[in-house]
């Protein structure tokens, strides 16, 4: 565990005032939208970045609001901790109970990411039998398709894609069309082949799409990102 940085008594107070401050956001409008994203929670994420700031990095304080179970304290965690103290079991674990939406993505995106472990653990995770698991490892495969491809098969990586992306569980499809979209943004001498993939299978063809956003549909994603970058 990484150092406290608050006594026993201090974290056991703080905890009481956090909770009872998180308790006092709720809103039953936020909770309802978010509960239609499979999301648990009534706090306006504004507002809950705005105790992180206050409160700044404090480990064991979040350590104590993980275990809550609770999924605002969660997110609060999230924000707080310190990413490099956490070792390689103990994200394992964190992301096998990290069921919804918003907690499972900033654990990826804010801890995972930024820990020593993380190259460990998107190889775990990548092949894992649990499609939400498996999400995780494809999230992190397609930050390196981006920042870091070297010794990435991309090839193969759209073999699996081409054959398992139309069947799969809803958030380790998304993942996985991410992973296609970034593999046709970013190497060019793969785009032909991700834009057929994407064409053929469909996946996300008629998602929803606010005005001025772009689709996640992966041959207009491509298209468009590309083009931007030669505009």
């Amino acid at each position: 565990m990484a150092e406290t940085t608050l006594t026993g008594t201090t974290v056991a107070g703080a905890m009481a005032e956090v909770m009872a401050e998180l308790a006092g956001l709720e809103d039953p409008r936020v909770r309802e939208v978010n509960e239609r994203h499979g999301d648990d929670h009534g706090v306006n994420l504004g507002k809950l970045r705005a105790i992180a700031k206050r409160l700044k990095t404090q480990q064991e304080l979040a350590y104590r609001l993980w275990e809550t179970g609770d999924t605002a304290a969660r997110l609060l965690a999230i924000l707080i901790c310190r990413p490099k103290a956490f070792e390689r079991d103990e994200l394992d674990v964190m992301l096998r109970v990290a069921r919804t939406p918003k907690v499972h993505d900033w654990l990826v995106s804010y801890v995972v990411k930024k820990s020593r472990h993380c190259e460990e653990l998107r190889l775990a995770w990548f092949a894992d039998p649990d499609p939400v698991v498996a999400s995780a490892g494809w999230s992190l495969t397609a930050e390196r398709v981006t920042k870091q491809p070297e010794d990435l098969d991309l090839p193969r990586l759209l073999d699996v894609i081409e054959a398992e992306m139309k069947d799969a569980p809803d958030r380790l499809q998304w993942a996985m069309n991410q992973c296609l979209a970034h593999i046709g943004i970013e190497h060019a001498e793969h785009r032909a082949r991700a834009l057929a993939i994407g064409e053929r299978l469909e996946v996300l063809k008629d998602y929803p799409t606010s005005p001025g956003c772009t689709s996640p549909f992966a041959p207009i994603w491509i298209t468009e990102m590309v083009r931007r970058r030669h505009a």
